[in-house]
């Protein structure tokens, strides 16, 4: 009788790994794409893209960059962003993110991170700047989209 009960035991402990360890993997695996959403909006701005707003903003965006005066919405972001790209006021040219922390609970994650950009200006002056940003993404049908950030160049 002990040793059916041993084997049960035995048994019911390698199936709690075992679906501790996927459940583990999920998470490294959604915080991974989580990631890469964001390189991939960071990549997408370097590159000139006028249209990555419409792919990775949810339709119920809302941020706050440090550099406007009030929270932006998804048409607002990309006005901005096509008005930046079209009156060439500024140009990313290289950038580098540095990530700090992800925390991804069910279908909503929150990241921080730091950035070292820079930026040639209308002039032709290259500007540095660095900074931090909190985003807020959540999964859709479509994988992570971000549905708020906040944060900028140091103030």
């Amino acid at each position: 009788m002990k040793i059916r009960v041993a084997g049960k035991l035995f048994i019911t402990s390698i199936l709690l790994l075992g679906f501790n360890a996927a459940i583990a993997q999920n998470s490294a695996n959604d915080e991974a794409d989580v990631w890469a959403v964001i390189e991939g909006e960071w990549n997408a701005a370097e590159k000139g893209d006028k249209k990555w707003p419409d792919r990775l903003l949810t339709d119920d965006f809302t941020g706050w960059p440090n550099s406007s005066p009030a929270p932006r919405s998804k048409s607002s972001i990309s006005m901005w962003n096509k008005f930046e790209l079209d009156s060439n006021t500024e140009k990313m040219l290289r950038h580098e993110l540095y990530p700090l922390s992800i925390v991804v609970h069910d279908d909503v994650a929150v990241a921080h991170y730091l950035y070292t950009s820079a930026t040639k200006l209308k002039d032709g002056t290259i500007e540095m700047s660095n900074g931090r940003y909190t985003d807020v993404l959540v999964r859709t049908e479509d994988g992570w989209k971000f549905l708020s950030w906040h944060g900028g160049a140091g103030d």
